[in-house]
């Protein structure tokens, strides 16, 4: 038995014996099994989202394609731009290959050596580059997009809407009238002409870094749009939760005691707007993705040679009725990842949305 501090309010357990305990009741047991355990806002909501088999299923989609993204190339022989080659000569005879199909000059090679060569699991391409690789490459360009999107749009319109809904008045009024004019400008021609000026502006600057120069103007283009215009939902959904929350009485209480305005919002505003955060984040990726896709599509993404899924989609539309598959498997995948994103997004409302628990 610890011995006890003079200053504690506990009881001396020393100074009593089993004789003036009573045992509990049913009906106090009962209230104890009724109690639940005191957990925080985050471990509930991720208690709740393993309850949801969607989200469960999602979440291990993405895991799976994350890990293949990761860990297939480091496996597979060819590059996304490399042209299959036999005995280090170029072989023209590997275009257009069915999935599991080697071209006649792999087959006479494995006969006269006896070596077995790694599959083109999807075939190959037009210009007799492995399909596999290259929907790999243009799995990872596209999730890279969706990523790096959303993370700038948390970042700008979280700032940006915590200033406008906790100063309101004029700045709140100024602040969303420019939100006003951004959502009128088309995302499409801006990219365009973002993609004109850049070519010729940054063109210098590109050649010299060589994972921008692998990027293109293009994608840097469609980076500065997701930038400029697409963190807008986000400032107008963090303005309107602070707007609310800020009325509370824990937050006047706050700045009655002289607390600092950033700490009230990153203390006690912002924590109280995390799941709006988290469920806008979730949804804007796939957002993000699938307008990469169009845009490669359209062909005004991805610089060549580098893949994406949109423009591996927009090469195979040339080919559809002689080789459906080259349009299936990256459509496919766009499909897949959009709805696991949903999915997710959508499992992250119930779990995290305070007005939806149960």
């Amino acid at each position: 038995m610890p011995e006890k501090n003079p200053l504690s309010v506990q009881i001396d357990l020393s100074k009593f014996s089993s004789a003036d305990f009573e045992p509990a009741t049913a009906d106090e047991k009962a209230q104890q099994e009724v109690m639940g355990e005191s957990v925080t806002f985050f471990k509930d909501g991720c208690r709740r989202l393993m309850k949801n088999k969607l989200a469960v299923g999602s979440i291990v989609v993405l895991v799976l394609l994350l890990l293949s993204i990761i860990i297939i190339p480091f496996f597979v022989p060819y590059g996304y731009e490399e042209i299959v080659t036999v005995d280090g000569r170029r072989d023209k005879t590997a275009t257009n290959l069915a999935p599991f199909e080697w071209s006649q000059r792999e087959q006479q090679y494995m006969e006269e050596t006896g070596e077995k060569l790694f599959p083109h699991v999807m075939g190959t391409d037009s210009l007799g580059r492995d399909y596999f690789i290259r929907v790999i490459y243009g799995t990872r360009v596209s999730l890279a997009v969706g990523l790096v999107a959303s993370i700038m749009v948390l970042i700008i319109g979280l700032i940006y809407g915590s200033i406008a809904g906790w100063c309101g008045g004029t700045v709140d009024i100024i602040m969303m009238r420019i939100v006003d004019i951004i959502y009128s400008l088309p995302d499409t021609l801006m990219i365009i002409l973002l993609s004109v000026v850049l070519n010729e502006t940054l063109k210098p600057v590109i050649e010299k870094v060589p994972m921008l120069q692998s990027l293109g103007t293009n994608m840097i283009a469609l980076f500065l749009v997701f930038g400029l215009l697409y963190w807008v939902g986000m400032a107008r959904l963090v303005r309107g939760q602070i707007l609310t929350i800020k009325q509370n009485e824990y937050v006047l209480a706050a700045r009655t005691i002289g607390t600092p305005s950033g700490r009230i919002l990153r203390k006690h505003i912002l924590p109280n707007c995390l799941s709006v955060i988290i469920i806008s984040v979730a949804l804007q990726i796939p957002s993000a993705i699938f307008t990469e896709s169009y845009l490669s599509f359209l062909g005004i993404g991805v610089k060549v040679p580098m893949p994406s899924l949109g423009s591996l989609a927009n090469e195979a539309r040339a080919g559809i009725n002689s080789y459906p598959l080259k349009l299936v498997f990256p459509s496919l995948i766009i499909c897949l990842i959009v709805l696991a994103f949903n999915l997710l997004g959508d499992g992250l409302r119930d779990a995290f949305d305070p007005k939806l628990k149960r």
